[in-house]
């Protein structure tokens, strides 16, 4: 099993370049709106936040996934020359529709030098 690289806060770091793939590398969940029990429900995930990463031909984020506890949810995955060969943030929306009372959503991210990068958890309260 590949290692599952986990994000940890940037302001704890004093080395530059550690902040810099640490941020980078990791994924950051945002959910638009409340979730409501069978209604669709928009959950952004965008690799980096302060720091943007390389789109090269060896060297790009190939894939998003999102998950739900254990549960996969949805992925897209990306080829070279996605986000035209420049540092960017690699970035998708996933539309789900909740049907529990709750969610904890997980988003890993696979550099294709760097590996798999987890998120924070998201917990997230579904209105009946």
């Amino acid at each position: 099993m590949p290692k599952v690289n986990v994000y940890e806060n940037i302001d704890n770091v004093e080395r530059e370049a550690k902040k810099d793939l640490i941020d980078r590398h990791s994924p950051f969940i945002t959910v638009d709106g409340d979730a409501k029990k069978g209604e669709m429900l928009s959950v952004n995930v965008k690799m980096g936040n302060e720091y943007t990463h390389p789109d090269d031909f060896d060297h790009y984020i190939e894939s998003i996934t999102l998950f739900n506890g254990d549960t996969k949810l949805a992925m897209t995955t990306f080829v070279p020359g996605t986000l035209g060969n420049e540092k960017s943030h690699a970035e998708v929306t996933f539309n789900i529709r909740p049907m529990g009372k709750k969610l904890n959503l997980v988003a890993h991210g696979y550099c294709t030098k760097h590996g798999i990068w987890e998120s924070t958890a998201v917990a997230v309260e579904v209105a009946q």
